[in-house]
């Protein structure tokens, strides 16, 4: 064991250090010394975000998102009769709600977008029966 004087920010700590090789026997215990202050624990980074829907040619009978962002809300269920103009989706882009409406009236057959999906620009959401 070395006793060591480290600086830390302009603060002087007493600090004990092992120094391991392989003849180095088990160390003896000794009284403790003030150390440094500990930094916040080291955690597993974040998982890369989930992959974004791509964009698939809209056709007549589809709603395509305007732009690329994620999905906040789909306010309508699948077999469910819409007006047009009723919102059937929320899409976030940069930290704004975009409302999606229905170009027109007709009955929902699919959709093809989750809540918290990413979503890119031009990508089907949903599509009429």
């Amino acid at each position: 064991m070395k006793k060591l004087r480290v600086t830390v920010e302009g603060k002087a700590y007493d600090v004990l250090v092992e120094i391991m090789d392989e003849g180095a026997s088990a160390p003896a215990a000794t009284a403790p010394v003030q150390s440094a202050p500990m930094s916040a624990p080291i955690t597993a980074p974040t998982p890369a975000p989930a992959p974004k829907a791509a964009p698939a040619a809209a056709g007549a009978s589809d709603i395509a998102s305007p732009l690329a962002g994620k999905v906040v809300s789909i306010d309508v269920k699948v077999g469910q009769d819409v007006a047009e103009g009723a919102q059937v989706a929320t899409i976030e882009a940069m930290k704004m709600n975009t409302y999606i409406y229905a170009p027109k009236a007709g009955k929902i057959g699919s959709i093809h977008a989750n809540v918290g999906d990413g979503i890119e620009e031009g990508a089907i959401i949903i599509k009429y029966a």
